[in-house]
């Protein structure tokens, strides 16, 4: 399948689940990472979610986070150069939701994508290698090849299926491990 047609399959599909399903499988998810991931005083960035999108619930991974010691870097969009920013977590009231409904922090101390040690990627579906299809602007692929070569990429995913994606492309970065509410796969 063409990473268009994986977007509008996965999109509805996530859609479909309930508030319940949704909470339960992001509390699985949450449990697999602080059970085989050490986040203890480690620097790691961090996505919330976008509601709207019936995307992972990640609050559960941040606050433990915060409480094992872990710096969490949150992201920022630049929508002129596609890139990511990060800033320090210090309280939802550094919290604002951009055009796209993702929460984003307004200010900050910035953490730069070589200060990472492990990277939480979000993703529709991902294939048995590894690739993962995004939104498709490709921000996550710009910050990936600027982290630290030993940093983890960890993709979260709400299903527990490997997908073909027809048209990978040259830029796509392949991620290290990836979980799901039952299981993690590394690559």
């Amino acid at each position: 399948m063409t990473k268009q047609h994986i977007r509008e399959n996965y999109k509805t599909k996530r859609l479909e689940l309930t508030k319940y399903q949704l909470n339960t499988k992001s509390e699985h998810i949450c449990s697999l990472i602080f059970r085989n991931f050490e986040l203890k005083n480690k620097t790691i960035s961090l996505f919330l979610p976008i509601e709207k999108q019936n995307e992972i619930n990640t609050y559960l991974i941040l606050e433990k986070a915060i409480l094992k010691g872990a710096k969490v870097g949150l992201p920022r969009i630049n929508i002129e150069n596609f890139g990511l920013r990060h800033f320090l977590f210090e309280s939802k009231q550094q919290l604002i939701l951009n055009k796209f409904g993702i929460p984003e922090p307004n200010d900050g101390e910035e953490l730069f994508s070589t200060e990472f040690e492990i990277v939480f990627v979000p993703l529709l579906a991902i294939d048995i290698k590894g690739n993962r299809v995004g939104y498709g602007k490709g921000y996550y692929d710009r910050f990936l090849k600027e982290c630290a070569e030993d940093c983890l990429f960890i993709g979260l995913q709400l299903f527990d299926e490997f997908i073909e994606i027809d048209d990978i492309n040259h830029f796509d970065i392949r991620l290290h491990y990836c979980i799901t509410p039952t299981k993690i796969i590394q690559f």
